[in-house]
């Protein structure tokens, strides 16, 4: 009998699942990640979400683990190339959580345009600044304005159709795909900064795209283009995004992802006022939820079912 360990808070459906195959699974969610090292040894599958990081000493203390589920998209939590020279199995759900995150990045397109966050916290703190607050808020359509995605798989495309659907022209640059049905692809990213009066990012983190975005390319964007991050947080420089803020060159930086999570206190964007920031919930829906629960309890029954 297979034993499975969810360290990552998942849908209940995913334990019926693996159950119902006859495997014992460990709910270890409330578990200190720092006490799985004593767990783990035992398991032949791990299955976790963004938080779990399956590398270093976890990793090498993992001797009966054949399989790692990641119940979402990114893989940076994971190392792969130890896992694939111990011939673990990685899979994750890469479609389960995509129009959670294209939702997320519409809202901050919009939060950001029309100065949601900055309204709702003047508002709070002085209520007699009303009139004044109206005035000092006013804003744009989106409609007519150009998004320009980067990344343009599965989430960067979802959140062109909606973004299209309000009027908003997609173009896009990514280094793989050279095709699009909702995007017009640029030949350049260079071309997308000129261009783009917001600018999306939907890549996952590797050495070629930590700090992409840095000083260079902020000078190349428009004066008052507004980023929005929710793909990795290493992507974006974030002392590099503070001075382009400070510059006025960015006019809002809305992120749902940091480069190191949670955020030290010292971090000079947690007390910037252009700055619209989540706490890394671009799949946390319910919709979203279950589906990456269905989908990493299947291939992970699937895969352990290939070394009966």
């Amino acid at each position: 009998m297979f034993k499975v360990l969810i360290s990552d808070k998942l849908n209940d459906v995913a334990v019926e699942l693996l159950e119902k195959e006859g495997f014992e699974v460990k709910k270890a969610w409330d578990i200190p990640k720092e006490e799985l090292e004593h767990i783990i040894p035992d398991y032949d599958a791990i299955i976790v979400r963004s938080a779990t990081k399956v590398k270093g000493h976890l990793l090498e203390v993992a001797k009966n683990l054949k399989v790692i589920g990641r119940a979402g998209v990114g893989l940076d939590n994971i190392d792969l190339q130890s896992a694939r020279e111990r011939g673990i199995k990685v899979i994750n759900t890469p479609n389960a959580t995509t129009n959670s995150v294209a939702e997320l990045a519409l809202t901050m397109i919009l939060a950001a345009t029309r100065r949601v966050v900055t309204g709702t916290e003047r508002l709070r703190k002085n209520p007699s600044e009303f009139k004044k607050l109206k005035k000092a808020l006013f804003s744009v359509e989106i409609e007519g304005k150009t998004l320009g995605i980067i990344g343009t798989g599965r989430i960067g495309s979802s959140l062109a159709v909606k973004a299209k659907a309000l009027g908003m022209k997609t173009i896009g640059y990514d280094a793989y795909i050279k095709q699009s049905g909702v995007i017009e692809l640029q030949s350049s990213i260079d071309k997308v900064f000129e261009k783009a009066d917001y600018i999306s990012l939907h890549l996952p983190l590797t050495d070629e795209t930590r700090h992409m975005i840095s000083d260079e390319e902020f000078e190349k964007m428009k004066t008052n283009v507004i980023l929005i991050n929710c793909a990795r947080g290493g992507v974006v420089d974030e002392d590099a995004a503070y001075r382009a803020l400070e510059k006025g060159k960015l006019a809002v930086y809305a992120t749902d992802v940091f480069e190191k999570e949670p955020p030290k206190e010292e971090n000079k964007l947690l007390k910037h006022p252009n700055v619209i920031m989540t706490p890394h919930i671009g799949a946390q829906t319910l919709e979203g939820n279950y589906r990456a629960s269905v989908h990493v309890a299947e291939k992970v029954i699937e895969a352990l079912k290939e070394l009966k």
